[in-house]
């Protein structure tokens, strides 16, 4: 009865209440469409905001692992000398010089700032190591640049020259150029006359000795700087290598009997010591090397033992240049591994036919040190140029890793032989011979890793060794080697050079069985045999290949495939370079930072 009442008011209530304005009502339903269309919206919004959100952080959690796992590779070590570089280009190239004390305050304030980095600040360790590592490179080339300290001629001047002569070379004319560490000049007197300058004699007389003294009429001028802005600067390496001068004599200079030398033999330091030592070998060696073989052939075996390639034709250089093949000239890593890895070889095999001596040694360990006195002797007599020094170094640290039972191919070996040129002398960091050799070793050898990776993968997966013939082997690995090598340098030379060989990749495909099978292996039975005077076969098999090598490069420049690249900016050749060194160095998708890089240096 109640229920029904209480029914009744409220039916009697709802009947009762007035009914809403027209005008109410419109408002209302256009209320409750807009608030129905917004709706939709904002969870769209919403929906985006949170996507967005997940992943943000999706990427950053696979950052972060990604981050974890190049930790565990331990390849950061790998790019301490890439940021030492890059603060060695960055104070050459400042208009204004720095001085040293606010370098190494800079050093500090940085280094103390990641020493501070610990516990929950230990992730963010690196963004301070990096500036760190860059104002020491910095620091270092500040410091190279006052240990110089080359006198520079100011302008060209004709006057009289006396100095000891350093050493001396043939050009392919028979003209002879000597390094002459200047005594004294006259007529006129210079107040601030360069230390050293090389002198080109053009008149037919009997080669001065090393360590005499000369004197004769002579035009000196400075070193020439960039044909055009940008380009080499050839003032820039004359500076590093105390050259103040450059000129040529006025008819033949004389010698001096009875003049006393510039400086005391306990004056000098014993690296110019073992140089005027070492340079009668080297040009001793030179000497039986073009008389065994002549012409073009042997000057260019020369150069490939003692790195002097003055007496090669300019016909021979620039056909060897536009077929790509130019790196040859150079001692370069692949020259001496070659080398030292037939002494290994060589020196393990024979170790290995003494009854009894492999059970008691290891022959390996005693042909990795006679490897090791080898390439010593070999960067003795190359000359010390970046590319000899760089594959010494590496190799050396090879060796030692065998002794030491060691992986001897690794990124690390590349980082520590950049690191020790790089604190003696930053300025081969501006160099082209520099950066295309460690570009070329760091490619190479961080595709042999990622093969190696995939071969032992496979093996595990499936239980089996991937077979392959010898001959597949060597095809495959002489492609590979060119194809990588010529990959890597290609951005440094068009840079440098502004050029590039269109049919490099052939000319190096064929030209390689040649340098590993007969020209340098061969190269090396010459040296050990030259003491013994059995030197002539070993070179005639080497002047061969080099004939062979030759033949090649001119059927490849006569293809006439060059590409003119023109300069390169400084911003893409940058981007390039340091994308396809994270390319190399990094081991999971961070990589592909590395190759957006490169892309948008491309573009």
């Amino acid at each position: 009865m109640a229920e029904s009442q209480v029914r009744i008011v409220l039916r009697d209530d709802e009947h009762s209440s007035p009914p809403p304005a027209e005008g109410t009502g419109v408002v209302a339903g256009k209320l409750a469409i807009a608030s129905a269309g917004r709706a939709p919206a904002d969870r769209r919004s919403a929906t985006i905001r949170n996507r967005t959100r997940s992943t943000a952080a999706a990427v950053s959690r696979g950052i972060s692992r990604a981050a974890a796992e190049e930790q565990e590779y331990g390849h950061g070590f790998v790019l301490v000398p890439v940021v030492l570089a890059l603060g060695s280009l960055a104070w050459f190239a400042l208009p204004e010089t720095v001085g040293t004390a606010k370098l190494a305050a800079l050093l500090c304030v940085f280094g103390i700032s990641a020493l501070l980095c610990r516990g929950n600040l230990r992730p963010w360790r690196p963004l301070a190591v990096a500036p760190a590592l860059f104002a020491a490179g910095m620091l270092l080339a500040a410091a190279e640049t006052a240990r110089r300290d080359t006198v520079i001629l100011d302008a060209p001047v004709t006057t009289t020259v006396r100095g000891t002569v350093l050493s001396r070379d043939p050009d392919d004319r028979g003209r002879w150029r000597y390094l002459v560490e200047i005594q004294e000049t006259s007529n006129p007197r210079l107040r601030r006359a360069p230390e050293r300058t090389t002198l080109l004699a053009r008149s037919r007389h009997e080669p001065f000795a090393i360590g005499a003294i000369i004197e004769g009429k002579a035009r000196l001028s400075p070193p020439s700087g960039p044909a055009l802005p940008g380009l080499n600067d050839f003032a820039f390496g004359a500076y590093f290598k105390g050259l103040g001068a450059v000129g040529f004599f006025y008819g033949a200079p004389r010698a001096l009997a009875g003049a006393a030398s510039g400086r005391d033999i306990a004056e000098t330091s014993l690296g110019e010591r073992a140089a005027a030592y070492l340079a009668p070998v080297r040009e001793a060696i030179g000497n039986r090397i073009r008389s065994a073989i002549g012409g073009d052939t042997g000057a260019i075996a020369a150069a490939l033992v003692t790195g002097e390639e003055r007496a090669i034709s300019r016909e021979a250089v620039e056909t060897l240049r536009a077929a790509g093949l130019s790196h040859v000239l150079a001692i370069s890593g692949l020259n001496m591994v070659l080398a030292a890895g037939t002494f290994l070889i060589g020196a393990r095999t024979l170790l290995s036919l003494i009854p009894g001596l492999a059970e008691r040694h290891s022959a390996k360990k005693i042909a990795a040190v006679g490897a090791l006195l080898m390439v010593f002797f070999y960067i003795l007599i190359s000359g010390g140029a970046v590319s000899a020094v760089r594959s010494w170094i590496m190799i050396s640290i090879m060796l030692v890793a065998v002794l030491f039972d060691r992986v001897s191919i690794s990124l690390r070996n590349v980082a520590l032989a950049a690191l020790i040129i790089l604190a003696w002398t930053p300025s081969a960091a501006a160099g082209p011979g520099f950066q295309m050799s460690f570009a070329a070793t760091l490619a190479l050898v961080a595709g042999y890793a990622r093969w190696r990776d995939q071969r032992r993968k496979h093996r595990e997966s499936s239980g089996s060794r991937p077979g392959m013939g010898a001959v597949s082997s060597l095809a495959v690995g002489t492609v590979a080697t060119s194809l990588i090598g010529g990959m890597a340098t290609a951005v440094y030379a068009a840079a440098h050079f502004n050029r590039l060989p269109a049919y490099g990749l052939v000319a190096n495909v064929l030209t390689t069985p040649l340098t590993s099978v007969l020209i340098m292996p061969f190269a090396l039975f010459a040296m050990l045999l030259m003491p013994f005077g059995l030197e002539h076969y070993p070179l005639v098999i080497m002047g061969q290949g080099l004939d062979w090598m030759m033949a090649v490069a001119r059927y490849v420049a006569a293809l006439d495939g060059e590409w003119t690249t023109g300069r390169m900016a400084d911003g893409p050749f940058f981007l390039i370079a340091l994308g396809g060194t994270l390319l190399c160095v990094l081991r999971t998708r961070l990589a592909l930072g590395g190759a957006g890089l490169v892309a948008l240096g491309v573009t």
